[in-house]
């Protein structure tokens, strides 16, 4: 792995073009390097299999992956470690000089993610190394936390994911079920074994973590997996009575795993730090620089990374400033305004069921309005098929307050924008446009729907970097094709979430590089971002539980702009926004230094 100049993490190749860029004719080894990649990615669908559900093509030569789950025992993540270290190998022995440019991207990319989660299995020898996996984002020293673990990610998968038309599809419905509760056995193994290195979820986290998964084990006969298997077994007219028998497994395997676990957690909570900065974790400045590279696909150091989020925090308050004064909000700080704005009664949704419907209501209108000036950002569309979901109240606590899923390849299945709804006092109103741009459209599941064009194991790969950084991007789109012309607010709520981007760089550098407790971090980013105490209780949460992965947002959305600017001064009158934007997201997930060659390669065109 190199650096160059700007400090970003590349290989030794030359990078190559987009489908955004003039065809260029295949070279003498494109077909056997995109042989491997193409053996490369079924390795990796056999590896974490939830990634053929979440895309739609566990059928056909993979419908055997429909009946499986990811192995989360400590045998099976030393074997996925030696596993992608004969991949690397296999990836360094292809000729690069023999490549096309694109294909040579394909490599390249490839590479380095093998090295990067290489590196951190090395690094981070607890935890969960995910960079590989289906949650690519989320590698993290705690095995199982508030945010993450089977008894998060399963339930999903199996109620959004798990499609059934047959009784051979109802079958592999019921075996995953079990590797459910098998998954959630082995992470108590590990997490147990972590805790012997000295490996503690912080006090506060654990308690959260412990309370969601008694809770969660809780009438079972009753859980969303039960009813819906059910329900989907009789929309597909299959025989039997299949609520009894997902009601059997989960009482009597799954329950008992997750009630266990939780019980792991109490036992361990007297020897678990009070502390929220994962500092306390042994060797914590190096696990913790490998998160930092892992989020940003940079060498940029904490230090440097904190200062910046300082910096950008200043400018944007001085952005919003007339804006606020506009609405009468004339002292304080920008936070401390924004807070004030975020109470105003007649910007607020009923915490009810009924104020529920109503946030829902608007998303979808949101969606609505922004889908026709598309066009105006880009030149190759693509469906934006998405569904805009509560977060299910079960993990609500633990969970962000936002989030997406991709949608199927297929377009059967179409991808899930989730908002956290525990408490409607977090979103005002005009906060809620540009959420959805960043999740939905044209954020995360438009981008999305472009790496269905790439090849197989460029959809599987994921840089928290480029697609945080473009979801940033996408609410600055919607910005720039009018979407705010004649709304003040909304446009504040923009530019409230830019802001509350750069304070993530100091908070979370602060909390785990600087030592901050978290009254300290809770003191900084309310006055900030002018968050209410629930809400900025839990994006600390989660920056707690993924060091590093709130880093990778602001820094992605500034470097393509960087990369915009300078290919504009380098085109001059050629340059085209539209262009730029089809570059951007038709390249797919790439660390930010490949993006930066892609990019200056469009410009010279």
């Amino acid at each position: 792995m190199q650096v160059d100049r700007r400090g970003f993490v590349v290989g030794a190749a030359a990078l190559g073009v987009t489908t955004a860029l003039p065809a260029r004719a295949a070279a003498s080894g494109d077909a056997a390097a995109m042989a491997v990649l193409d053996r490369q990615a079924e390795a990796l669908l056999a590896t974490y299999p939830e990634n053929a559900a979440f895309l739609g093509i566990d059928t056909g030569k993979r419908a055997a992956l429909k009946s499986m789950l990811s192995d989360h025992s400590a045998a099976a993540e030393a074997k996925r470690r030696i596993d992608a270290t004969r991949r690397l190998s296999e990836l360094k022995a292809i000729d690069r000089s023999s490549l096309s440019p694109t294909v040579t991207t394909h490599v390249e990319t490839v590479t380095v993610a093998h090295e990067i989660a290489l590196d951190g299995w090395r690094r981070m020898p607890v935890g969960d190394m995910a960079f590989l996996s289906a949650n690519g984002y989320r590698s993290t020293p705690y095995i199982v936390s508030q945010g993450n673990g089977a008894f998060v990610d399963v339930p999903d998968l199996l109620e959004n994911k798990h499609q059934i038309a047959d009784t051979a599809d109802a079958d592999a419905y019921l075996t995953r079920m079990r590797a459910y509760a098998q998954e959630v056995r082995d992470e108590t193994e590990r997490l147990k074994a972590d805790a012997a290195k000295g490996v503690y979820l912080p006090r506060f986290l654990n308690d959260i973590t412990a309370r969601q998964l008694r809770n969660g084990a809780a009438d079972p006969a009753n859980w969303a997996i039960v009813t819906g298997l059910g329900a989907k077994a009789r929309a597909a007219k299959l025989a039997g009575d299949w609520t009894a028998r997902a009601a059997a497994i989960a009482e009597q395997e799954i329950a008992p795993a997750l009630a266990a676990q939780s019980d792991a957690f109490v036992a361990l909570r007297p020897r678990a730090p009070d502390v929220a900065g994962m500092w306390r974790v042994p060797d914590a400045d190096n696990i913790y620089g490998w998160l930092v590279e892992a989020g940003t696909t940079t060498k940029r150091t904490p230090e440097e990374i904190h200062a910046a989020g300082l910096e950008q925090c200043k400018a944007l308050a001085a952005q919003m400033d007339p804006l606020l004064r506009a609405q009468g909000l004339t002292q304080g700080t920008a936070g401390e305004r924004l807070a004030q704005l975020g109470k105003r009664p007649d910007l607020l949704f009923a915490n009810t069921d009924a104020g529920r419907a109503e946030l829902l209501a608007y998303l979808n209108s949101v969606v609505a309005k922004i889908r026709p000036l598309m066009p105006n950002a880009f030149g190759k569309l693509v469906r934006g098929n998405l569904n805009i979901k509560r977060v299910p109240p079960a993990i609500q606590d633990g969970a962000p307050n936002g989030y997406a899923g991709p949608g199927s390849i297929d377009g059967k299945i179409p991808g899930t924008y989730y908002i956290n709804l525990r408490d409607t006092g977090i979103w005002p109103r005009y906060s809620l446009p540009t959420l959805t741009f960043h999740e939905g459209i044209p954020g995360h599941i438009w981008q999305g729907e472009y790496t269905f064009d790439l090849p197989l194991i460029r959809t599987l790969l994921s840089f928290n970097a480029y697609s945080e950084g473009w979801g940033l991007y996408a609410e600055q789109i919607a910005d720039e094709v009018g979407f705010y012309a004649d709304d003040p607010l909304g446009r504040i709520g923009y530019l409230q979430s830019m802001n509350f981007r750069a304070a993530r760089l100091v908070a979370d550098t602060g909390l785990h590089h600087k030592r901050w407790t978290m009254e300290q971090a809770m003191a900084w980013f309310m006055a900030a971002t002018g968050f209410t105490a629930s809400q900025a209780r839990s994006e600390l949460n989660r920056y707690c539980t993924w060091p590093g992965q709130a880093l990778g947002y602001k820094t992605g959305h500034n470097e393509i702009n960087r990369l915009r600017d300078a290919a504009r001064a380098k085109m001059g009158a050629r340059f085209d926004v539209r262009g730029f934007n089809d570059t951007v997201v038709q390249t797919g997930g790439v660390p930010l230094g490949v993006l930066a060659k892609v990019v200056d390669r469009w410009a010279g065109v």
